[in-house]
């Protein structure tokens, strides 16, 4: 890797507000607010809006869509046409 050219690659607090979780990783994301983690090191934090634990597919909140009754629903307002 050529020296002087790369984003800064260091640890970083990503904090979900809406589920009152954060998790601390490695990136190149920059943030002026800092926040003092669990080992007792102050890393810079970066609010997101959602995260694996608000997120309605890591929850397992998701609404499965009902594709069949759409199907039927469908032929029952327009019918079967060009049936051959």
């Amino acid at each position: 890797m050529k020296p002087g050219i790369h984003p800064v690659y260091r640890p970083v607090v990503f904090r979900d507000r809406a589920a009152d979780f954060a998790f601390l990783t490695r990136s190149t994301a920059t943030s002026d607010k800092t926040i003092e983690w669990e080992d007792g090191n102050t890393y810079p934090v970066i609010d997101v809006e959602i995260s694996s634990k608000s997120h309605p597919f890591y929850t397992g909140t998701a609404r499965v869509l009902d594709t069949a009754g759409r199907v039927e629903r469908f032929e029952r307002r327009y019918g079967r046409r060009g049936v051959a």
